[in-house]
């Protein structure tokens, strides 16, 4: 993703535009080395009415996570991962609206929710906002996804 494309997008855009900022990954084997895609995306919302741009990068990181059934290391790099997207953006997103979400599940069945609260907390503190998770999380769990599915 070309940030200095993504920065003058939004820049060219009125101030009803509304930015969506969301990551997602996926664990794989290469040569018998476990690794992990993250695909991250800002998706621009042209004055909450005229459709819409998206922006998305692929990143690929060795998984050094020893129980792949606890993904809590990769699921919170992904916080991380839209955290710094939103930050590398924030002096050409204020003052538009603007909504970090999180491809996590509240729900106690889900392993995600052993890190909700602090992903909750970590998206407020670096880029104060109240990140969204699932289900109203779209930009992580569809756009981002789909972006998997096609990058």
């Amino acid at each position: 993703m070309n940030l200095d494309e993504v920065r003058s997008f939004i820049q060219a855009q009125s101030l009803e535009s509304k930015i969506f900022i969301g990551c997602d990954s996926e664990v794989f084997k290469r040569n018998d080395k476990w690794m992990i895609n993250y695909y991250s995306v800002v998706v621009i919302h042209i004055d909450k009415h005229k459709g819409c741009k998206i922006f998305g990068q692929k990143t690929t990181e060795t998984d050094y996570t020893k129980d792949k059934k606890k993904p809590l290391y990769r699921l919170m790099q992904e916080v991380y991962k839209a955290s710094e997207l939103y930050l590398s953006l924030a002096d050409v997103i204020d003052p538009r609206d603007v909504e970090v979400h999180l491809d996590l599940n509240p729900s106690k069945k889900h392993i995600s929710n052993q890190i909700v609260e602090q992903a909750i907390g970590y998206i407020k503190s670096t880029c104060n906002v109240v990140p969204m998770i699932k289900p109203s999380a779209w930009a992580a769990t569809s756009v981002a996804d789909r972006f998997l599915k096609i990058a």
